[in-house]
C-alpha cells in the first residue's frame, strides 16, 4: 500500500491489499480523480479517515444486456408518477445520497469534500446524474463517472419512497448504450437488478477499449 503525495500518479493495481485498497492519501483533484477512474480505481473513505483508494478483485459490475427488471417492477416503470431526468439537479443528487440514512451505516463516505470534487467532475463533463421526481419534488437518483469509454461507474443512490432508485437506475440502463456499469462492491440490491462479479483484470480490460 502507498502513500500518496502531491505527485499525480497510482501504483500498479496488482499491487493492492487483499481488501483492494492500493494507496492513501493524496488528494480529489479532478487530475486526480481521472487518473484514478481510467486506471479502475476509485476513492471511498470517511471523515475518520484519510483518503483510500481502492481497485476490489473481483469487482462487482453490471452488463446492461443482464440487467433483470423483475414483473411487479415492470409494472411499476409502467404505471408509477415517477419522472426521470438526467443532469438536472447533480449537486441536489448527491447531497442526498450524502444524507440518506442506511441499514447498518453511521454515516457516511459521501463528505462535503467528495461533493465538491464530484460537482468539479461534473462541471467539466466527467460525471452524471439521473433524478427522479414525484410531484416535482426529488425523491430518488443516483450518480457516477463517465469518461466516454463506454463503462458507467456508479457512484451513490439514494431513494425517499419505494422503488425510486430502482426505476432511477433501471430507466438509466435502458436509456443509454454502456457496454457496462461499474458497481464496484457487492450490494444485495444491484444484485437482484443483473450485477455479478468478475476478475479485476477482465474489468481493466473494458476500460482500455
Amino acid at each position: 500500500m502507498q502513500y500518496l503525495t502531491e505527485k499525480i500518479w497510482f501504483p500498479d493495481v496488482d499491487n493492492a491489499s487483499p481488501e483492494g485498497i492500493i494507496a492513501v492519501g493524496g488528494d480529489l483533484s479532478t487530475e486526480r480523480l481521472l487518473l484514478a477512474y481510467k486506471t479502475g480505481i476509485f476513492p471511498w473513505f470517511d471523515d475518520s479517515n484519510p483518503i483510500l483508494w481502492w481497485s476490489p478483485d473481483p469487482r462487482f459490475v453490471l452488463y446492461p444486456q443482464n440487467l433483470k427488471v423483475s414483473k411487479s417492477m415492470r409494472q411499476v416503470l409502467r404505471n408509477s408518477d415517477f419522472k426521470i431526468t438526467v443532469n438536472q439537479d447533480f449537486r441536489a443528487v448527491i447531497t442526498e445520497c450524502a444524507l440518506v440514512k442506511r441499514n447498518g451505516q453511521d454515516g457516511t463516505w459521501v463528505t462535503n469534500d467528495m461533493i465538491e470534487a464530484y460537482v468539479k467532475l461534473h462541471e467539466f463533463g466527467f460525471a452524471k446524474s439521473v433524478e427522479v421526481w414525484q410531484n416535482n419534488k426529488l425523491v430518488g437518483g443516483l450518480y457516477g463517472v463517465d469518461l466516454n469509454n463506454g463503462v458507467f461507474c456508479g457512484e451513490s443512490m439514494f431513494a425517499k419512497v419505494s422503488n425510486a432508485s430502482k426505476v432511477g437506475i433501471i430507466s438509466f440502463i435502458q436509456n443509454t448504450n454502456y457496454k457496462l456499469i461499474d458497481c464496484q462492491v457487492y450490494t444485495n440490491h444491484l444484485e437482484s437488478l443483473g450485477a455479478e462479479e468478475i476478475s479485476r483484470n477482465t474489468f481493466l480490460e473494458f476500460l482500455k477499449e
